[in-house]
């Protein structure tokens, strides 16, 4: 890879039109190296407690859908309770077969991850995607004098 000089009455460099792509891969080899390291690094095994939130408060709808998993794990739609296996009927009742109703899911903060999975994925299942979490509205608490 070189140029090679014409001799004679011409002084004109003959061009070479070759891009040195060496240097390119090994920038690139060297990122993939860095993100194949930090990738596994980003993800987080921490135990945390997930109820309460200090998100702002959403609007909320004039005749809202609560779906309510007690600490028994029995469940309510609204003041009435269901069983588990006829949530999907249930809703259709309540919502008139409207499936793109929001569902706000409410759970004791006893029940455990798994069984609140479970309840969503009931709730897939019957055709309700639009799925809110409810949590505790914490204002800023001030000391007692």
């Amino acid at each position: 890879m070189g140029a090679r000089l014409k001799t004679g009455s011409d002084d004109d460099l003959a061009e070479t039109h070759e891009i040195n792509v060496t240097p390119f891969i090994d920038v690139t080899l060297v990122l993939l190296i860095i993100f194949m390291v930090a990738a596994p690094l980003a993800t987080v095994d921490i135990a945390v407690d997930l109820p309460a939130s200090t998100a702002e408060r959403q609007p909320r709808p004039d005749k809202p859908l609560y779906l309510t998993v007690k600490q028994d794990l029995s469940i309510a739609i609204g003041d009435d309770p269901i069983v588990r296996d006829t949530i999907g009927p249930a809703l259709d009742r309540t919502t008139e077969g409207n499936k793109d109703t929001r569902v706000f899911l409410r759970a004791d903060k006893a029940v455990s991850y798994g069984d609140l999975m479970e309840v969503m994925n009931l709730l897939r299942s019957a055709g309700y995607l639009k799925v809110a979490l409810v949590g505790l509205d914490h204002a800023p608490v001030t000391p007692p004098r």
